[in-house]
């Protein structure tokens, strides 16, 4: 059975960083698309970012380009969001995901975490 366990959201002041991490058991991970979203109250899931196979393509959502960085270490499974300069407009549920493609779009991903709650305070 796949699992995604998020990790690493808190409350931050605005102007701080967090970094997210996202663990993932079950399948081979190196062989997926891996990709964060975020929904906040009353609010759609969006996309945040996502990053390829092998780690070397890497996409933004124009809201946290520049910001956001996004990375993966195949040998831990794992996935990590770095976030800098964080606004309180970031404050939402991030959620990680895995597909075999992937995308800026949630039906393109078949499994999902439990997502990790990221509170920024003015």
């Amino acid at each position: 059975q796949v699992q995604l366990v998020e990790s690493g959201g808190r409350l931050v002041q605005a102007g701080g960083s967090l970094r997210l991490s996202c663990a993932v058991s079950g399948r081979t991970f190196s062989n997926y698309v891996m990709g964060w979203f975020r929904q906040a109250p009353g609010k759609e899931r969006e996309f945040v970012a996502r990053i390829s196979w092998g780690g070397t393509n890497t996409w933004y959502a124009d809201s946290v380009k520049g910001r956001f960085t996004i990375s993966r270490d195949n040998a831990k499974n794992t996935v990590y969001l770095q976030m800098n300069t964080l606004k309180p407009e970031d404050t939402a549920v991030y959620y990680c995901a895995a597909g075999q493609w992937g995308g800026p779009v949630a039906t393109k991903y078949d499994d999902w975490g439990q997502g990790t709650q990221v509170t920024v305070s003015s």
